[in-house]
């Protein structure tokens, strides 16, 4: 890969990773595990996705000889599918950081005046 994308999605590993431009947070992985998805006939071919690069032409990576092509030529479908696996995934994880964060004795209305309500939702 000639640049790193805002998302890059590695089919072997079923991870999609959220690129973030702040260096202490760096890099989000997630592997998402959903057999299902990762197994459409479509991505067959597909080793690697970096999207949102300047370069678009090196979006796209086969497993095979296959030139690297534009997602938009890869006619892999709208790149949302990939962000919003990764989106649940965050916000699983998120719920988890904030189910986890427990003072003893605290009540409930506690927790939230100091963590603030638990998350319900998240977008990119």
């Amino acid at each position: 890969m000639a640049s790193i994308g805002n998302w890059t999605v590695v089919f072997d590993d079923k991870i999609i990773i959220k690129q973030n431009s702040d260096p202490v947070i760096g890099a989000q992985p997630y592997i998402i595990d959903d057999d299902a998805f990762w197994n459409q006939s479509k991505f067959s071919n597909i080793w690697a996705i970096h999207s949102g690069t300047s370069v678009s032409t090196d979006e796209v990576e086969y497993r095979d000889e296959t030139p690297h092509s534009s997602y938009a030529d890869a006619n892999l479908g709208d790149i949302s599918q990939f962000i919003n696996k990764w989106d649940s995934a965050h916000l699983a994880k998120l719920q988890s950081d904030w189910d986890a964060d427990t003072v003893d004795g605290e009540t409930d209305a506690e927790k939230i005046t100091r963590l603030g309500a638990r998350p319900t939702s998240y977008s990119s």
